[in-house]
């Protein structure tokens, strides 16, 4: 039977690389978004907007796809804007699709901010879960639009007769430029900063981080996974956590970091020194980065997202998330979290987005 692929954020990190993960294993797979990119071969564009369903119903009238993938969010300045604005988003999609009756299977991508609250309340003392954080821990007495999108696809499910997988990655290290929560490429841009100005590389977070135990999810890793939740019997209608299946500290890994742009590393000194405070003042040293070494991207704020680095890394406590579920029902896909970073900052420098 053909397998129609429909990913919703297929420009994003985790959508693009599960977009090549699909071609080839020759899926037909298209790619979602209201300005969809052309930089991944095969990928079949479709342009729409998730808050309008009038778009929705024009852009797929001619699409019946059998797995719905949805990678995609949009930030809104509170947590009950962002209920509001995604809950609609997977509900008019769904809704959307709904009359062709050709939905199998829909994923849903949300992360750990399931287990260690929204924006607005991150990971605060009080409310801290204890770790390894598994799937089966409850839902947080609070608001949190990852619940209300789950709640779409449940209700949407029950509706339509479709399996589903909710799939909870820590933090996507892995390459797209203009996303909302992107480490790994804000981390080499800082790095590429230290290296032209002589700054140290300095750490940003909490000693928590710095010496406790965390982990990081490779975008191929869940691209696997994805494919794998989409296609195997007995990990239908689950949730499941996906990392690299390791685990590091940041007191081990960071000078490791520093080594590969040739920069000094300073670690944890006792203060917190948020990289949103550090890069505020480096936009325009970036564009004059950008023309010097003839970067594709010169604005710095579609490469860096030192906000969301800073919720990581300054969190009050370690963080390791518990792979046994999916590992136990035959996901056994490994990556080493410092390779992917470094594979990452090749691929980044090969395509000049770095020095």
């Amino acid at each position: 039977m053909t397998k129609i692929a429909l990913i919703v954020g297929a420009s994003g990190i985790i959508g693009s690389n599960l977009a090549r993960e699909l071609l080839a294993q020759g899926w037909t797979t298209y790619g979602l978004a209201r300005t969809p990119k052309d930089d991944v071969t095969g990928l079949r564009p479709v342009a729409a907007d998730l808050l309008r369903p009038e778009s929705l119903d024009i852009a797929l009238a001619d699409i019946a796809p059998t797995h719905v993938f949805l990678t995609s969010w949009m930030r809104q300045d509170t947590e009950a804007e962002n209920i509001r604005v995604n809950g609609a988003m997977v509900r008019n999609l769904l809704n959307a699709l709904s009359p062709k009756h050709s939905v199998q299977h829909v994923a849903l991508v949300t992360g750990l901010k399931h287990y260690l609250g929204p924006f607005d309340s991150y990971a605060r003392a009080g409310s801290l879960p204890p770790t390894p954080l598994r799937e089966e821990q409850p839902r947080l007495p609070i608001e949190n639009f990852y619940y209300a999108q789950e709640d779409e696809v449940y209700a949407a499910a029950a509706r339509d007769g479709f399996s589903w997988s909710i799939h909870r990655p820590h933090t996507i290290i892995g390459q797209a430029v203009g996303n909302l929560m992107n480490m790994g490429t804000t981390l080499a841009v800082y790095a590429s900063i230290c290296k032209e100005t002589g700054r140290p590389f300095r750490w940003p977070g909490s000693e928590a981080q710095w010496n406790g135990l965390s982990d990081v999810t490779d975008a191929r890793v869940i691209a696997k996974q994805l494919v794998w939740a989409a296609t195997t019997e007995a990990a239908k209608n689950q949730a499941f956590n996906i990392t690299n299946g390791d685990y590091f500290r940041w007191s081990w890994l960071w000078p490791r970091l520093a080594a590969w742009f040739g920069v000094e590393a300073a670690g944890f000194d006792g203060t917190v020194h948020p990289l949103e405070a550090e890069m505020a003042n480096d936009a325009s040293l970036w564009r004059d980065m950008a023309a010097r070494h003839q970067l594709k991207v010169s604005e710095l704020s579609q490469l860096a997202s030192p906000w969301h680095t800073d919720l990581d890394l300054g969190r009050p406590i370690e963080v390791m998330t518990d792979m046994s579920k999916s590992r136990q029902l035959g996901f056994t896909v490994y990556q080493r979290s410092d390779e992917s970073f470094f594979d990452l900052f090749a691929q980044l420098r090969t395509d000049r987005l770095i020095p």
